[in-house]
């Protein structure tokens, strides 16, 4: 039985990267075929996309990609941290969740103008934005998690007489994980966005800074070039996520 549903696991999973690399495939030859009709500013030749992506100044990536990590740890510490100070304290929740919601309602466009205004270093900016875009999504996902640990298991947890510590590390903390991880998804994709639009104002390096040299030359293919290495570069941080999800939260298929 456990080997049928293996097989049919894994025939599943090599049929969902078929279809997927088939999309991919779908687009390229579109691209390709609409480069021959299109001008060649509007819909560049997938060789002079190649071009523009061997000349990228790959220094820039490396600051981007920095900048983007940083940032989101920073942002997942002080999200869990005002999580786990707002949990089973309903007035001071009652207090901070409107203030955090009202953060999440601001567009980053806005932060980024804010930031402008409220200081002078490019790269407190860049920090600024992404904690303010970032933080509160841990925080809400973290937080509303810790509401959804079954009260039973804390329960019985505190039956042993723990300390609060002893009941964050062994129950809470373990049940929050898939949520958790979730949540570091959805921050990827936001982050990406963001840290780029942050670094389009006022940045000398990055990804940002490329798109707009790109935009100022006129040249598509750059754009496109640089827009190619952001979907990698996301990619690769969700694959590592995935991977951490598949070694942290392995109990799962055991116990299935």
């Amino acid at each position: 039985m456990e080997s049928a549903l293996a097989r049919s696991g894994k025939l599943y999973f090599s049929r969902s990267h078929l279809i997927s690399t088939a999309a991919i495939l779908a687009f390229i030859i579109m691209w390709a075929i609409l480069s021959h009709i299109a001008p060649p500013y509007a819909i560049p030749y997938w060789s002079k996309i190649i071009n523009s992506l061997v000349d990228i100044p790959y220094q820039d990536v490396l600051v981007t990609l920095l900048r983007l990590l940083i940032s989101l740890m920073l942002s997942f510490v002080l999200g869990l941290a005002c999580s786990l100070l707002l949990f089973e304290r309903p007035n001071l929740k009652a207090f901070v969740l409107p203030l955090v919601k009202l953060m999440m309602a601001v567009p980053a466009v806005c932060w980024v103008v804010f930031a402008i205004l409220w200081f002078r270093g490019v790269e407190m900016r860049i920090y600024f934005v992404m904690l303010v875009t970032c933080g509160p999504v841990f925080a809400i996902d973290s937080l509303d998690a810790m509401k959804s640990v079954p009260s039973d298991l804390k329960q019985m947890a505190r039956s042993f007489r723990p300390t609060n510590l002893q009941v964050l590390r062994t129950v809470i903390i373990p049940g929050i994980v898939p949520n958790l991880l979730t949540s570091w998804k959805i921050n990827l994709t936001l982050a990406v966005r963001v840290v780029t639009i942050a670094e389009l104002v006022g940045a000398v390096n990055g990804i940002g800074h490329g798109l707009v040299l790109a935009q100022e030359m006129f040249s598509i293919s750059d754009v496109f070039a640089w827009t190619i290495v952001l979907v990698v570069i996301l990619y690769a941080l969700q694959g590592l996520v995935s991977l951490a999800e598949h070694r942290l939260l392995r109990w799962r298929s055991v116990e299935s």
